[in-house]
């Protein structure tokens, strides 16, 4: 029997040699004895497992969709800033499970048209991680800011009590006084306008740092991740929080939830 938790394992059927050595041998023991051993393995297993089966049962789903700085390009899939919040979750015992939806080269237009695909599956947060390749090829910041409404708008709607984390992003000088004020000020007045959480610089102590990013001065390094994760979990920790006491699974039990999940997973 395979406890359902990953990395313990309880056995039932343990061979004699294996059983020698973890029970320390069952042979000339008085039968109280061996209801006792037993007993005790039992609770042990049962400890272990109980965790793991309440929280299988209960975790909201944080979607990120991001581009490649969530996809990790450039890094090991566990060192990108969705699986860094995924382990600060973890360690704050928030029952919360976080949906990498980051794919490298995504803009707020790609985004968008992904959004009904995503929530197939209940969402509980969502935390937009778009709008850098917008700026890195120029796509004029009123598009972007309409992408972004719009996404909001569509998972307000398809997600009624979804809570809404929104990234804020900037342009290197290099794109231009002009566009890169613009673009800077896209963030903040969607998050007003749409009454929605925001992190004001996604990069904040790690663009333009050569330290902190790769080659390409574009994708964090390892390290330039763990910073990212600081700086949204500054900010999505307590909506996690509040979300956590409001209740088990608020947006994901909401008007259409069984239906989606009867579509298939991401």
């Amino acid at each position: 029997m395979r406890d359902a938790a990953p990395g313990r394992v309880c056995h039932a059927d343990f061979g004699r040699r294996e059983r020698r050595r973890v029970c320390g041998g069952w042979r000339g023991l008085a039968w109280w004895q061996v209801v006792k051993r037993t007993l005790l393995i039992g609770f042990v297993c049962l400890a272990m497992a109980l965790p793991a089966w309440a929280a299988g049962g209960e975790r909201h789903r944080l979607l990120v969709l991001g581009d490649s700085i969530a996809a990790g390009y450039g890094v090991e899939p566990e060192q990108a800033f969705p699986a860094l919040l995924q382990r600060k979750i973890d360690a704050a015992g928030l029952p919360v499970e976080v949906v990498n939806a980051g794919v490298s080269g995504d803009t707020t237009a790609g985004g968008l048209r992904r959004l009904n695909w995503l929530f197939r599956r209940p969402v509980d947060v969502l935390l937009i991680e778009l709008g850098g390749t917008d700026g890195l090829r120029g796509v004029p910041p009123s598009a972007t800011r309409s992408n972004l409404l719009q996404i909001i708008d569509t998972a307000r709607r398809t997600r009624p009590g979804i809570r809404i984390v929104l990234a804020g992003m900037q342009m290197p000088p290099n794109m231009g006084e002009s566009y890169t004020r613009e673009f800077r000020e896209v963030f903040p007045s969607v998050a007003e306008e749409r009454d929605v959480v925001l992190v004001p610089h996604l990069l904040e102590g790690v663009g333009g740092r050569a330290d902190m990013n790769l080659p390409d001065l574009i994708h964090p390094t390892p390290r330039g991740h763990e910073v990212v994760a600081e700086n949204v979990w500054e900010v999505l920790e307590p909506v996690l929080r509040s979300m956590a006491e409001s209740g088990p699974l608020a947006a994901s039990e909401a008007k259409g939830a069984g239906d989606a999940r009867s579509q298939g997973d991401f």
